[in-house]
């Protein structure tokens, strides 16, 4: 199920990556060194703050994902909506009360994910632990916080593929139309032949599919945000 998911997620931007700051406890204050700069909140989202370490650190998890899609905006910007989009979904998912998602769920995952990326392959990183936790290192990340990463992306999938898969349904007629006047044109414009429909229709209907729970999931965080309570802060501007 969470394998379905992944492209669906990726188109989404959802893919890259969970940030653990819903489940981290907070160190002990202590007092800034003379110059030393404080940590800011840079958005409010239904009362719960996200720092800009959580959006710095959301860049340095998106570097890792093998597969990412840009949206408009700079890497700031993007990885801002991000926290925000999958705060207001994580919110809502804890709220369900999922079954939880298991250690060895994670394990799992993350095996999948080392194959995928070929940097890691210098590492060794499904070859030793160490060659894992040296990779990760590169960007800034360590072991428990990609796992917590992992975890919260997998308990969102879990809530979308609930929420809204099961709602979505493709008709006969809407793979025929597809295969007709998208699939068909694009084959034969890069010279290629079509495949029969009967051979393709369940791939067709996958793609349809995810394009649906796409439009359902993009219009749900919409009405989120202006349902919910989300500020955004600019340069300068004091959090209350």
């Amino acid at each position: 199920m969470i394998t379905r998911l992944h492209r669906t997620i990726a188109v989404l931007a959802l893919a890259a990556s969970m940030n653990a700051m819903a489940q981290q406890t907070p160190a002990p204050a202590t007092p800034p060194k003379q110059g030393e700069l404080l940590d800011r909140v840079v958005a409010i989202v239904n009362k719960q703050l996200i720092l800009e370490s959580d959006v710095n650190q959301e860049m340095r998890f998106a570097e890792i994902q093998p597969f990412r899609i840009a949206r408009g905006g700079t890497p700031y910007e993007q990885a801002m909506n991000r926290l925000i989009d999958r705060t207001l979904v994580y919110q809502q998912a804890l709220e369900q009360q999922l079954e939880p998602v298991t250690d060895e769920e994670v394990d799992a995952e993350l095996e999948q994910l080392k194959k995928q990326l070929s940097e890691c392959q210098i590492y060794k990183c499904s070859a030793t632990e160490n060659g894992w936790k040296e990779f990760l290192s590169q960007y800034g990340i360590t072991e428990q916080e990609m796992r917590e990463h992992w975890r919260q992306r997998m308990t969102v999938l879990h809530f979308i593929e609930q929420r809204f898969r099961s709602g979505a349904s493709i008709t006969d007629e809407q793979i025929s139309e597809y295969y007709e006047k998208t699939l068909v044109p694009e084959v034969k414009a890069r010279g290629g032949t079509p495949p029969p429909l009967e051979q393709i229709s369940s791939r067709i209907s996958e793609v349809l599919l995810q394009q649906q729970v796409s439009a359902m999931l993009q219009d749900w965080l919409k009405s989120l945000r202006e349902q919910g309570s989300v500020r955004i802060f600019k340069d300068g501007e004091v959090a209350p």
